[in-house]
């Protein structure tokens, strides 16, 4: 009877064991295709940035005489030059990067202080006031440009960065908003809650306590927020007519002639371009990732 009951706990013993291997074996297929993909899904992210890099080294004639798969025969390094130099991009570099950081940092702050008045502080209208920023997020961005290049006019605005950043902040405040209100609402009330015992200002619990711990998500808001900035055409070319205060996605244009089109400077604009926006990406990823993953829970 030992021996049969041995035997018995031996057989399950040894389907257990043959259900875990196979269970293995299934788990390591599924991360295999499951990597397998992804590295698929990678390749065809990183692709076009290599051949818009390979394209910004080439001249015209290879450009339409070529396959747009090669390689440059001789690399034309000196397109990297001409539109740094010649082309004034690099005067339109700095005014893209003054103007993405300036509505950028405005952006966060501005949305930051509405966000935590709606969700720390009780008053009546807390909800229509959001609501109004919701309204935002449905309005064209088109059906904007008479009314503001009118505004801008009356009030000398027109050709001035100001009106490029103010236009900027506007349209970025109720996404930005958006993004803020599940962090805020996840945050623990106990620590300004203590702060208050203590005597701490509105101000103080805000600015040294509430934004401290945002971080996360603020670098997820300003990272959207900066992408949408330096990629943006519509208000610079409708709002700014002078070189000195021309952004790069409005800059891009001097390479196209009438009869002529410098192709490789195009590109070589462009790679300088997406510089860096992918910078900051690789910089603030993992604070971007933290904050979507901490805005998505509350508890």
């Amino acid at each position: 009877m030992d021996t049969v009951k041995a035997t018995g706990s031996q057989a399950i013993v040894s389907e257990k064991k043959t259900s875990l291997d196979k269970s293995s074996t299934l788990s390591r297929i599924a991360y295999g295709l499951m990597y397998l993909f992804l590295i698929v899904v990678a390749v065809f992210q990183i692709f076009p940035i290599i051949w818009l890099f390979l394209f910004s080294l080439k001249n015209n004639q290879e450009v339409f005489n070529m396959s747009p798969f090669s390689l440059p025969e001789n690399p034309k390094w000196e397109n990297y030059t001409k539109v740094w130099t010649e082309g004034n991009i690099s005067l339109y570099f700095f005014n893209s990067v003054t103007y993405t950081i300036a509505a950028v940092v405005l952006t966060v702050v501005l949305a930051s202080m509405v966000t935590f008045a709606i969700t720390r502080m009780n008053w009546k209208a807390s909800k229509l006031v959001l609501g109004l920023f919701m309204v935002g997020l449905m309005i064209p961005v088109h059906s904007t440009l008479i009314p503001l290049f009118n505004t801008f006019t009356k009030i000398n605005l027109i050709d001035n960065p100001l009106s490029v950043i103010l236009a900027y902040t506007a349209f970025n405040l109720p996404i930005t908003i958006m993004i803020l209100i599940g962090f805020y609402e996840a945050l623990p009330r106990e620590v300004e809650e203590a702060a208050i015992m203590d005597g701490a200002s509105i101000n103080h619990i805000f600015f040294k306590i509430t934004l401290p711990m945002t971080s996360p998500v603020i670098a997820t808001a300003a990272i959207i927020n900066m992408i949408y900035n330096w990629n943006e055409f519509v208000f610079v070319n409708t709002f700014i007519s002078s070189d000195q205060f021309k952004t790069l996605t409005v800059g891009i244009q001097n390479f196209i002639g009438q009869y002529t089109t410098d192709w490789g400077a195009i590109g070589a604009t462009l790679v300088i371009s997406i510089l860096p926006i992918l910078i900051a990406f690789f910089i603030l990823s993992n604070r971007i990732v933290e904050g979507i993953a901490s805005g998505s829970v509350k508890g």
